[in-house]
């Protein structure tokens, strides 16, 4: 999933001037009609490498350092749309108590720029994508509070009343569960190419395990570490949650299950992208969550089955891209097992006692 960048510290990123002086000036406008702060002034616009699906922007001018995101010239009507549930659900989330890039304004008709368009401020902070940031690489005692943070930002976000908040129609959250088997297996249909043991053991357990009960909220659809970011320095602190592509009205507790993918049972992995070691248990983090959400998590085993079974048949369309393409990519050797082993592990939990 693209990991979007929000930041400037982190990572090495590459600034180019936006060189064509209608986009400054058409920007500009806009920023003026929408009330943004720096009335009359020209914005300085920068691009930022780091987008994958759509393109970045760093926009600035007096009281404004922001982040433009918006589709490329290429992009197909199901992109531009994305963008759109993108800026719906930012528009949703500001104010509220959920850390994200706060929305300065958006546009999405496309008469601006040419294709649709969000401004959200800048975040000074930095994501976890395969080592921790100082001090949290050598501090375990520090890096554990870093999974409280990660799992409160979700269980804030599940809290948010999204029918008051306009997100009506977002998503269609009646029969969720129901729908989730039959509809990945569809998804994986259209470019299956190899077996995948366990996976029809792990489906037919989950179409007879589902939640008699549940409560729909926003989903953010892939919540786990690389896609939330820290502000600088301990103690930790959730800065933003980011890449909201795969956002729903949906079950928030798959979203847990998904950000604790990185943990055996109680303990922690210090094989996962980032090493896990000194965290806290599951357990821990799943009262935490309880505490704040006012979810109970007592089906979590069926949230870890579905978690495990659902992102290998996702990554399992990138690697199958992969394989069929004619270029060598360090992927192929990563994804391969990995989705392999998710799949197995969804296949194992369902044989395994029940418990949070």
């Amino acid at each position: 999933m693209e990991n979007v960048i929000l930041h400037f510290e982190s990572l090495p990123i590459r600034e180019v001037p936006v060189e064509d002086p209608e986009d400054h000036t058409a920007l500009a406008r806009w920023l003026d009609d929408v009330g943004a702060p720096g009335n009359g002034e020209t914005p300085v616009i920068e691009r930022l490498t780091g987008g994958s699906q759509n393109e970045l922007f760093r926009v600035t001018r007096e009281g404004i350092d922001g982040v433009l995101r918006m589709p490329p010239a290429s992009a197909d009507s199901a992109r531009l749309d994305g963008l759109r549930r993108e800026l719906r659900l930012l528009s949703a989330l500001k104010g509220s108590d959920v850390p994200h890039a706060e929305l300065i304004a958006g546009e999405p008709t496309g008469d601006v720029l040419g294709s649709p368009f969000y401004l959200m401020k800048a975040i000074d902070g930095w994501s976890p994508t395969a080592r921790w940031a100082p001090p949290f690489d050598t501090d375990l005692e520090a890096r554990s509070e870093l999974a409280f943070e990660l799992v409160g930002g979700i269980a804030q976000l599940s809290k948010v009343d999204w029918r008051n908040r306009g997100l009506t129609g977002f998503g269609h959250p009646e029969n969720f569960h129901d729908r989730q088997v039959d509809r990945w297996l569809a998804f994986l249909g259209e470019y299956r190419f190899r077996e995948l043991p366990g996976l029809d053991t792990a489906a037919e357990w989950l179409r007879n395990n589902r939640p008699t009960t549940w409560s729909p909220g926003i989903m953010h659809g892939d919540y786990q570490f690389a896609n939330v970011m820290f502000a600088h320095g301990a103690p930790a602190e959730l800065a933003a949650i980011i890449d909201w592509e795969m956002t729903t009205i949906g079950d928030p507790l798959l979203d847990l299950a998904w950000a604790l993918l990185g943990w055996d049972g109680e303990t922690p992995r210090t094989d996962f992208y980032v090493d896990l070691e000194g965290m806290p248990k599951r357990s821990a983090l799943t009262a935490h969550y309880e505490k704040i959400s006012g979810r109970s998590t007592a089906d979590l085993h069926y949230y870890l089955v579905l978690a495990n079974w659902k992102l290998g048949v996702v990554l399992e369309k990138s690697y199958a891209a992969l394989v069929k393409g004619d270029r060598a990519d360090d992927k192929i050797e990563t994804f391969g097992p990995l989705i392999l082993d998710l799949i197995a592990t969804a296949a194992d939990l369902t044989t395994q006692k029940e418990s949070a």
